[in-house]
């Protein structure tokens, strides 16, 4: 029990940890903050790639932080550029990261999320991307 009694806020920075750890280790990461870096970036150009509806429905299954992330500086008025494309991307927000390999490095990120979300969320999502996308993201 949360000596504040706030245990929802206790049990998410655990869970987010546990996340970033596992992502830092798959991707063999010396950094956690470019391990959660990696996480925010591929979270958020996916999130900026999915129908609304979608999306929420894949985030009610991210821990509350790391949905936050997901949802940091979102703007449904001010939709991105979404024929941008995926991998350049993530490699353009990723370059002050001495670590970041390329879409290699993506695709630990989907990997994490077939490890962490229902595999019928995962089969969901990935219907609604482009192709471009699903090669970065295998079937669970």
């Amino acid at each position: 029990m949360s000596s504040q009694g706030l245990e929802v806020i206790d049990h998410t920075v655990h869970l987010t940890h546990e996340w970033i750890n596992e992502l830092a280790e798959r991707v063999g990461y010396t950094s956690k903050r470019s391990a959660l870096r990696l996480l925010r970036v591929t979270l958020q150009c996916l999130r900026d790639r999915l129908p609304e509806n979608e999306m929420a429905q894949f985030s009610a299954q991210l821990p509350l932080l790391v949905r936050g992330i997901m949802f940091e500086g979102w703007q449904p008025k001010h939709a991105p550029d979404t024929h941008l494309r995926f991998g350049p991307t993530i490699a353009e927000a990723m370059t002050d990261t001495s670590e970041f390999r390329g879409s290699e490095d993506t695709r630990y990120v989907f990997d994490l999320l077939n490890n962490r979300i229902s595999h019928g969320e995962v089969e969901d999502v990935r219907a609604c991307l482009p192709e471009e996308m699903r090669v970065y993201w295998a079937a669970p």
